[in-house]
This record gives C-alpha cells, sequence and structure tokens, in this order.
C-alpha cells in the first residue's frame, strides 16, 4: 500500500519575488500619488490600477482592499522597507535608547523624525484625513498616534534615566513636548505652509528640545567667543 502523498513544495524564485516587489512598489507609488493629489475617498481602486499599470485584480489579490493599501503603504514608508518591524525592534532605536549623551540623543530623534517625515508625512495627513470618514483608517491612525507616543516615551524614560531633564521636567511632560515637536502637524505646517527646508525643520526640532528638555546648551553648537 502506498504511502501518503506529500504534497509538492511551491518554488518561488529570486526573479518571480523581485518582479512581485517590483509590481507591489508600484501599486503603493501609484496610491501615494493618487491619495495625495484627490484624497482618499476620492480614489477608486481601478484608478489605483491604472495608474501603476496593473491589472486590477492583480491590485485586489496584493492588498484586498482600498484600506488594505493604505494600511501598507503606511508601513512601507514609515520604515523605509519591506521589513514589517515596528519601530521600537529597529536596531537604531534599541541603540538610542542606550545613548549616554542627552544632546545627542534629541540631536539624532531629531534627524529620525527628519527622515520619517521626508518618506511617510505626506501619508500620515492622507491617513489622517481619511479617518474621519472610514472606520478602518480611523483604527490605523489610533494605532499611528499610540506608537508613534510610545516610541517618542522612550527617549524620554531615557532621559531621565540620564538624570538629564530640566528641573519640574517629568517623563510624562518630556513625552508631550517630543509628542506635540514631532508631531505630522507640526511638519506639515513648517515645511510646507512656512517654505522651511527638511534641513532647518531639523535643526530647529534638535535646538527646540535641547532647550525645552535639557534646559542647557548643547556644547556641540556653541561659538568660540570672537
Amino acid at each position: 500500500m502506498a504511502g501518503p502523498v506529500k504534497p509538492r513544495r511551491r518554488y518561488e524564485s529570486p526573479r518571480r519575488r523581485q518582479q512581485a516587489l517590483q509590481t507591489r512598489g508600484a501599486i503603493l507609488d501609484a496610491a501615494q500619488d493618487l491619495f495625495t493629489d484627490r484624497g482618499y475617498t476620492a480614489t477608486a481602486m481601478p484608478a489605483i490600477a491604472d495608474r501603476a499599470g496593473v491589472a486590477l485584480k492583480t491590485v485586489y489579490l496584493a492588498f484586498g482592499t482600498k484600506a488594505g493599501v493604505l494600511h501598507a503603504l503606511w508601513d512601507v514608508r514609515l520604515g523605509g522597507d519591506e521589513q514589517p518591524i515596528p519601530v521600537v525592534d529597529r536596531p537604531w532605536y534599541r541603540q538610542l535608547l542606550q545613548a549616554d549623551d542627552p544632546h545627542a540623543l534629541l540631536r539624532t530623534a531629531a534627524h529620525q523624525s527628519r527622515q520619517t517625515k521626508d518618506r511617510a508625512g505626506d501619508v500620515m495627513r492622507v491617513v489622517r484625513h481619511a479617518a474621519l470618514t472610514d472606520p478602518a483608517i480611523a483604527d490605523l491612525w489610533q494605532r499611528i498616534e499610540t506608537e508613534f507616543r510610545t516610541v517618542l516615551q522612550g527617549f524620554a524614560q531615557r532621559l531621565d534615566e540620564l538624570a538629564a531633564l530640566a528641573p519640574r521636567i517629568d517623563v510624562t511632560t518630556a513625552t508631550d513636548i517630543l509628542w506635540m515637536l514631532n508631531h505630522p502637524d507640526t511638519w506639515y505646517l513648517l515645511v510646507h505652509r512656512c517654505g522651511w527646508t527638511a534641513g532647518r525643520y531639523e535643526q530647529w526640532i534638535g535646538d527646540t528640545l535641547v532647550a525645552q528638555l535639557l534646559g542647557n546648551p548643547d556644547p556641540t553648537t556653541q561659538q568660540t567667543p570672537a
């Protein structure tokens, strides 16, 4: 009597995998363009497929729904890659929580804020506006804000461990300040409405965080008296 037939393993070649990633990337790029230009509500799945140059069925197979497209778009833009790794588990964040120099910690946090806004700032605004009318996106926005505050709270806690916080600034207050200054609305107003460059935004965030949270000058930015 013959034994049970083993199911054949599905083989996926590196080339096919790369093509799938390229197709996925094209769909997400197209979706971001349309969501930004037309708004989430006014963008239909056929329009995304047409802009990406793929079949509508391909979009549905890859993401399921329009909300699924926006969820995936946020995850990719936040991390800058296709790896499903939360910010709190990424190497740069873990290293920053071990920093011994509070000024360097805040300067690096400002740099990361700039990089994140460069990649994901426009998507954040799409999500926020879509959350007003779509319950699935409202859940995503709630997740974004919760995770965002958790990340920033880690910085505040590290500053507290270093005894670096200014008098009358506790961890909760420090987290509030970090959240407000790093919020996408602040970035949007300064960069998109006021015309600041990304570099100026990063410098201002760093300077303001040092002044508000540490209460002492950053020695790396002090000018030598003439």
